[in-house]
C-alpha cells in the first residue's frame, strides 16, 4: 500500500501565510510531519504528498517522501490534485487531506479493515462545511457530500482505494469538474456499481482544520 496526502491547497478559510498543513501542533509537531511519521510507524513507506501553494516550504520542511506538483492549484479542487498522484500509481492506495490530524489508532484500524474500499467516518451531527454520508441498506456508502439529506456522519478526509478499483477510479476523477471535491468521484465510482463502505472511527481523535475554531479544537485535543 502506498500513501497519498493532499497539501496543494491555499487554506483561505484559516487565513493562514503559509500551508495549512505546515501549522504546528502543542507539541511541536506540524500536521503535515505528523502525518507522515504516523503513515511511516504504521508500516507505510511509500508517501506522495501533492503540493501547490509555496510548495517549496513543503518540500524543504519533509525532504525524504516524493512529491507530485498540483500546478493549476489555483484553479481547482481536491479531485484534480487526487488525479495529479493516482494516474502515476498501481497499488492499493490510502489518501487523505492535509489538514487531518488524527490518532495513530485511526491508522491501525483504517489498515486493519475489510479488504474493501473504505471511507472513514465519524459518527456525529455535522456543520454545513463538513463532507457527510449516508448508508444504504447493505451498509454500503451512497451519498458523499457536503449537501446531504439526512446525514449519518462525518467524512473525515481519510479513504482507501484498492488496486482494483483504481483505474475506474481515476476515470471517474478525470469526469470531475475543476472545482469537485474527490468526494464527487468516490459518488461517481457508487454510482457505477463499486461498493465503498464506511469505516467507523469514531472512538478515536480526529479533526479535520477547515477554520481557526477547527485549529483552537485541534490543539485542545492534541495537547503537548
Amino acid at each position: 500500500m502506498q500513501a497519498v496526502i493532499l497539501a496543494a491547497g491555499i487554506g483561505s478559510r484559516l487565513g493562514c501565510p503559509f500551508p495549512k498543513s505546515l501549522s504546528e501542533l502543542p507539541n511541536g509537531e506540524r500536521i503535515l510531519g505528523r502525518q507522515i511519521r504516523l503513515l511511516k510507524e504504521a508500516g507505510i513507506r511509500t508517501i506522495h504528498v501533492v503540493v501547490g501553494f509555496k510548495m517549496t516550504l513543503l518540500m524543504e520542511s519533509f525532504p525524504d517522501v516524493f512529491y507530485c506538483y498540483n500546478s493549476a492549484y489555483y484553479l481547482t479542487n481536491t479531485s484534480k490534485s487526487l488525479l495529479c498522484a493516482l494516474r502515476l500509481l498501481d497499488d492499493d492506495v490510502i489518501w487523505l487531506n492535509g489538514d487531518v490530524v488524527f490518532d495513530a489508532a485511526v491508522l491501525a484500524d483504517t489498515l486493519a479493515g475489510p479488504a474493501g474500499n473504505l471511507v472513514c467516518v465519524d459518527k456525529k451531527r455535522c456543520g454545513v462545511e463538513e463532507v457527510k454520508y449516508t448508508l444504504d441498506d447493505a451498509g454500503r456508502i451512497r451519498d458523499l457530500s457536503k449537501i446531504v439529506a439526512d446525514p449519518q456522519g462525518e467524512a473525515i478526509g481519510i479513504n482507501v482505494i484498492r488496486r482494483g478499483s483504481l483505474p475506474r477510479f481515476v476515470e471517474m476523477l478525470t469526469r470531475c469538474d475543476d472545482q469537485d471535491y474527490f468526494e464527487m468521484g468516490l459518488e461517481l465510482l457508487i454510482r457505477d456499481g463499486v461498493t465503498v463502505l464506511p469505516l467507523d472511527i469514531s472512538a478515536h481523535r480526529c479533526i479535520e482544520v477547515d477554520f481557526a475554531e477547527d485549529w483552537e479544537a485541534a490543539k485542545k485535543l492534541f495537547p503537548a
